[in-house]
């Protein structure tokens, strides 16, 4: 008879619990802070049912927090990678189950490496906009989230004594680990920190504008596209094709209705703004906005002071083609109906000829190519 096949051996010195200790608190702490943003970015486009909504300062926030979710999803990537190397060879452990403890052991592991490796691919398959899976990104996306904390949790519960006996250089079971080891594994954990850092600084400029220049890895240049802003998706890709300047109307729906042409919208009193497009892919970039204040068009139109609002685009394709700004954003100065960008008409891709601008809110909801807002109850 055949001898059974057995997976390949790692016996080096390095695949250690103090190694996997070390590596696990990084890793830890990245799956912590991208899942903490990652519902923030969630709830911030699908909101609750709560009356008031999110805030709309400060400014930046959304674009702070997004960017912090991308970029500790992105930096989560290598320390995973590690952190499944060094315990390797106890995946294929035989017998694989031992007794019950061992057996609630192998399930939180098996759970957290099958959800781990599944959330880390598909986000960052996501900000290249690319998705070979029949299923929709976002809620798989969200639910995995729970999963993979809900593991994590329940791993630590799990394995917290030998975390203790291996958390710190001073714990009582990394005294006993073999002293000339020491080098190696501090030249191992030195590797993976860089890079760890190397591709979080070399994607983060494409919303941390400062460090731009170094974005090598990043899917997106925050000023590569048109007017010096990228674009998602385009007036072709969202069935709008070009609007005719002539044949455009907008329509304000509320207790006192009305329609406006883009040359009345253009004779009203115009503001400027300078707010962020922060898009959950993980690219952000502020813009100067120009145009009408969404406050004016609902006090015209005799809204409620605690009503929401609903923007409904002329696109025919696509998601995210109806939005609602919620009490604080509606009644923000900061949000306008943009007609201009950096001081020029709106490119078609753009949104031409009006889009909303809002302050600390997600890309996906600055509605584009913006024909009707309708006023909803308080």
């Amino acid at each position: 008879m055949r001898p059974r096949s057995l997976p390949p051996r790692f016996d080096g010195r390095l695949h250690d619990p103090r190694t996997a200790t070390v590596i696990g608190r990084w890793l830890g702490a990245a799956f912590v802070l991208c899942f903490l943003t990652g519902l923030i970015s969630h709830f911030m486009q699908h909101p609750p049912s709560w009356p008031s909504g999110f805030p709309s300062r400060p400014v930046r926030g959304y674009r702070v927090t997004q960017g912090l979710h991308v970029a500790s999803g992105i930096a989560a990537v290598p320390l995973l990678l590690a952190k499944l190397w060094t315990v390797y060879p106890k995946l294929f452990a035989w017998p694989p189950v031992r007794s019950p403890r061992h057996a609630l052991e192998r399930l939180s592991v098996g759970l957290l490496v099958g959800a781990a490796v599944l959330e880390v691919a598909t986000g960052l398959l996501n900000t290249a906009q690319w998705y070979p899976w029949p299923f929709s990104f976002v809620p798989v996306h969200y639910a995995l989230a729970w999963v993979v904390t809900g593991s994590l949790v329940l791993h630590i519960a799990v394995k917290a004594p030998q975390i203790r006996d291996h958390w710190s250089r001073r714990s009582t079971g990394t005294q006993a680990l073999p002293p000339e080891d020491a080098w190696d594994r501090r030249s191992l954990l030195t590797a993976v920190g860089v890079a760890a850092g190397a591709v979080t600084v070399t994607t983060v400029g494409q919303s941390f504008t400062p460090l731009k220049s170094l974005d090598l890895l990043a899917p997106r240049h925050p000023d590569k596209g048109l007017q010096g802003l990228p674009v998602n998706r385009t007036a072709v890709a969202a069935g709008v094709g070009t609007v005719a300047t002539d044949g455009y109307r907008l329509t304000v729906d509320g207790p006192h209705p009305f329609v406006l042409t883009l040359s009345d919208l253009r004779g009203l009193p115009q503001y400027e703004a300078e707010l962020p497009i922060a898009c959950v892919e993980g690219w952000s970039k502020s813009a100067h906005w120009g145009g009408v204040r969404i406050a004016d068009l609902l006090e015209r139109a005799g809204a409620p002071a605690r009503g929401r609002v609903r923007v409904i685009s002329l696109q025919t394709r696509g998601g995210y083609r109806v939005s609602e700004l919620d009490v604080a954003h509606a009644r923000d100065p900061l949000t306008l109906l943009a007609l201009r960008l950096h001081g020029e008409e709106l490119a078609p891709d753009h949104g031409f000829p009006a889009r909303l601008i809002a302050p600390n809110r997600p890309g996906v909801l600055q509605t584009k190519w913006v024909g009707r807002l309708e006023v909803l109850g308080a």
